[in-house]
């Protein structure tokens, strides 16, 4: 029999927590090796479906879980509205008119490439070690990333990857990098900030 419940009590360090079922009943034990097809890594607050086994202790053991979400994602014809891409295919695009017109320095589009690259492989590398319990990249290295101009390649790589985008401390830390880097780039359309830009480039030629 399959139940449905929250996770509880997660640590992320050690990979196990507790899940309380909807509608009452007794916790079982949840391990991250008991995940099928895990497609990210587990969260507080993530609803799962699982079934139950007793240990040699009479404990009671989540078995064969999936994420809900995974679950929902399978049924034919789903579809997720994703409001973020939407934003970051219109930031894009105009960023690149804003250089086309003259308005930025082509420098400008091109970092925001080669760090959203960048933020990308460290979203796909975060999460290939945290499925084979090898060194993780930190989270403030990912904000950093996001900080500098890596945000829409973050933000890809969390909606195609299904990494850290569960998350809700890191979620809430990652718009707040998204908001300020807007903020800077807006302030380099500023008479102050394109003459700070422009002085930098000229001290870069030479």
């Amino acid at each position: 029999m399959r139940y449905q419940g929250k996770i509880t009590g997660w640590k992320d360090g050690q990979g196990f927590g507790f899940v309380t079922p909807h509608g009452g009943g007794d916790k079982a034990f949840v391990h991250i090796k008991a995940f099928e097809r895990r497609s990210r890594r587990p969260a507080e607050g993530d609803i799962i479906t699982y079934e139950v086994a007793v240990d040699g202790k009479r404990r009671l053991r989540a078995t064969r879980i999936r994420f809900s979400r995974d679950i929902r994602d399978t049924a034919p014809g789903h579809k997720e509205s994703s409001p973020g891409m939407y934003f970051c295919a219109i930031f894009c695009a105009l960023l690149l008119l804003a250089s086309i017109l003259g308005k930025l320095p082509v420098i400008v589009p091109a970092v925001y490439g080669a760090a959203s690259v960048v933020a990308f492989v460290a979203y796909a590398m975060d999460k290939s070690a945290a499925r084979n319990n090898r060194w993780r990249t930190s989270e403030t290295t990912l904000h950093l990333l996001a900080i500098v101009g890596g945000w829409p390649g973050a933000l890809l790589a969390q909606k195609k990857l299904r990494h850290k985008s569960r998350k809700r401390e890191f979620q809430t830390v990652f718009r707040v990098t998204v908001v300020l880097n807007c903020c800077l780039l807006g302030w380099l359309f500023t008479e102050r900030g394109a003459s700070f830009l422009n002085s930098a480039l000229q001290q870069l030629v030479e």
